[in-house]
């Protein structure tokens, strides 16, 4: 076996102190590198994204499988290859974050999911090559809706780039098909927008449902009330939105009948 020798080349600073506080989306960090590193960040600022590569020092290295902490209903235990969880033979974590400024040797980020502490074993630039829109991945289900919302945010943000009124309207949309039909994923649900790009784009970003290979994803952009289709074989789910609201109208905490109407065929 070749012997691996590595040396971290910096350490996250703020955030939680607590491996089970974290929250699923991460949080805001700075990545302090280490001063002798300080050439190696030339021209990073031109990135909106980066890679942190760290080594979950704390983590259980014995831990071959796990049962997700966020699933439901029943216990599914899954190896640690085929999961994210930081226990794992060798801890090493990589996160997609935001960068949001550079000062010096530290980087401003937003989206980590490092504990205070944590070494950085490298940090690499985030490429368009990287995505991978609509990928085949284990449905693993949130206990709680609070948790599921946060994670579809999360993933919604990244393709949308922006908080407004479809954002929450997709989410709670999706939240209730997500409990009719499952992981929305899933390529025998086919979705139909009609109605507004903004909730389109929503959608999309939130079911991965692509125009073609396969074709899951229809739009018809019209004036009228937004509607959302959802079919799975012979199952429907039709969202009519009651209204239109305005891009900046605050759409959080409300219930699901004073966004939408939904009738299940």
């Amino acid at each position: 076996m070749v012997d691996i020798r590595m040396e971290p080349v910096g350490v996250v600073r703020g955030g939680t102190g607590d491996i089970y506080a974290m929250s699923k989306e991460g949080e805001n960090a700075i990545v302090e590198v280490k001063p002798e590193y300080l050439p190696a960040l030339q021209r990073i600022g031109e990135n909106s994204h980066l890679w942190i590569i760290c080594w979950f020092d704390r983590a259980d290295r014995n831990v071959l499988q796990t049962m997700p902490r966020i699933m439901e209903p029943e216990p599914v235990d899954f190896g640690v290859f085929a999961l994210r969880c930081f226990s794992r033979p060798n801890p090493i974590a990589i996160t997609p974050v935001f960068l949001e400024k550079v000062e010096g040797n530290l980087l401003y980020v937003a989206g980590l999911d490092a504990i205070e502490g944590t070494p950085v074993l490298d940090i690499k630039p985030y490429f368009e090559q990287d995505s991978i829109f609509s990928p085949r991945t284990s449905y693993v289900r949130p206990k709680n809706e609070d948790t599921r919302r946060g994670l579809m945010h999360k993933l919604t943000y990244r393709h949308h780039r922006a908080e407004s009124a479809a954002l929450e309207l997709g989410l709670s949309i999706c939240l209730e098909a997500e409990n009719h039909l499952g992981h929305l994923f899933d390529e025998t649900i086919f979705v139909t927008v009609r109605g507004s790009r903004e909730l389109a784009d929503v959608i999309q970003g939130i079911t991965r449902a692509r125009l073609a290979n396969p074709p899951r994803f229809t739009f018809n952009e019209t004036d009228s009330l937004d509607e959302v289709v959802f079919t799975k074989g012979d199952r429907r789910l039709k969202f009519t939105v009651k209204k239109r609201f305005s891009p900046d109208d605050d759409l959080r905490g409300l219930p699901a009948n004073e966004l939408f109407i939904l009738e299940v065929n």
